[in-house]
């Protein structure tokens, strides 16, 4: 009988950790998630989605903020993981304009904390969350994994553009695997309620309007929480220096086995018929509140998913339309509406 693989998560009542957590759960796997319970936005949410994990007899989990050096290290040291994907952060471009100083502390000195506590427990591999906004300014689509990202436009995504550095440097310097995965605008069940999905959800059944950025004239490549989880299950097993992908696209590091990989689902989506696919399935018109352009916003994020192709042989395909039916089924569920 093998022994438990153990993966510890960092953000594990967060949007993506939670869905993460439950489908290694539902492998086998033993999981310990950390997350700090934020208020930046509900944390009844946050809560519920813990309790959810904990009816599994194999998760456990700690209450602790990134910046606490000594929770990190001794939660990491003490369940000894084999794997560490790290999803807790400071997340919202939006309020990053508003409080830059929660950005530094939480994803450059919390993911510091994240990195030496993996060095110290030795794992056989870190994963760790970035974003498509370190593409920033970029405008050649898709985005792919090699193209500079130089023009970063909120200081959300020089964060995450900072972790990708000090990855590298410590995939380098401890010769400790580390993959970078960039998302794409992630949406589905239990999503976070400052995204578009849920703002506008809530907008449509409750009557008030719905703030459109650019006149609706904005392309998302929107990636289906299942599909993202998916395909970070796949990557956790794609260690970087361990195999090949096919060495045409793979951006594997020369110096350090360290990776970057776009998660998304390959197609862009124009917001207004988002907004329309909401709309179709709650049965109701929204009150549109038709918006310029948002500082720190982009016109456009399209993501190249070749090398996830490649090195996971999975490749995120729900149609919008049908992971939008899946919110809209979960968001009436959960607040009776």
């Amino acid at each position: 009988m093998h022994p438990k693989k153990r993966a510890f998560i960092t953000g594990s009542a967060g949007f993506i950790g939670f869905h993460l957590a439950e489908l290694l759960l539902q492998e086998g796997w033993e999981v310990a998630g950390f997350d700090g319970l934020s208020d930046y936005y509900d944390v009844r949410l946050k809560e519920r989605r813990h309790e959810i994990l904990h009816q599994h007899g194999t998760f456990s989990s700690t209450i602790a903020q990134l910046e606490d050096t000594t929770s990190v290290s001794k939660s990491i040291a003490d369940f000894k993981p084999d794997v560490i994907v790290h999803l807790a952060a400071q997340a919202g471009v939006r309020y990053s304009l508003e409080n830059p100083r929660a950005y530094v502390d939480a994803n450059v000195v919390g993911t510091l904390n994240v990195m030496e506590a993996a060095r110290a427990a030795n794992v056989q591999h870190l994963l760790m969350a970035s974003t498509s906004s370190v593409y920033g300014a970029n405008t050649e689509m898709p985005f792919d994994e090699n193209q500079k990202t130089d023009t970063p436009l909120t200081i959300y995504a020089a964060t995450k553009k900072a972790n990708e550095a000090m990855g590298h440097a410590w995939a380098h310097i401890h010769q400790i695997p580390i993959t970078m995965f960039r998302f794409f605008t992630v949406y589905g069940p239990w999503g976070r309620p400052d995204m578009a999905l849920f703002k506008f959800t809530k907008g449509i059944l409750e009557g008030t309007p719905i703030d459109i950025y650019n006149h609706g004239e904005m392309y998302r490549d929107f990636t289906y929480v299942a599909d993202l989880v998916r395909g970070i299950r796949g990557l956790m097993d794609a260690v970087p220096g361990s195999e090949g992908a096919a060495p045409e696209t793979d951006n594997l590091s020369p110096v350090a086995p360290y990776r970057v990989v776009n998660i998304g689902n390959s197609d862009k989506v124009r917001l207004l018929d988002f907004i329309e696919a909401i709309e179709d399935e709650l049965g109701k018109k929204a009150i549109r509140n038709l918006m310029p352009m948002q500082t720190g916003d982009v016109p456009a994020t399209w993501a190249d998913a070749t090398l996830l192709q490649d090195l996971t042989g999975y490749k995120p395909e729900t149609p919008f339309r049908e992971g939008v039916a899946k919110f809209v089924q979960w968001y009436r569920d959960y607040y009776e509406v």
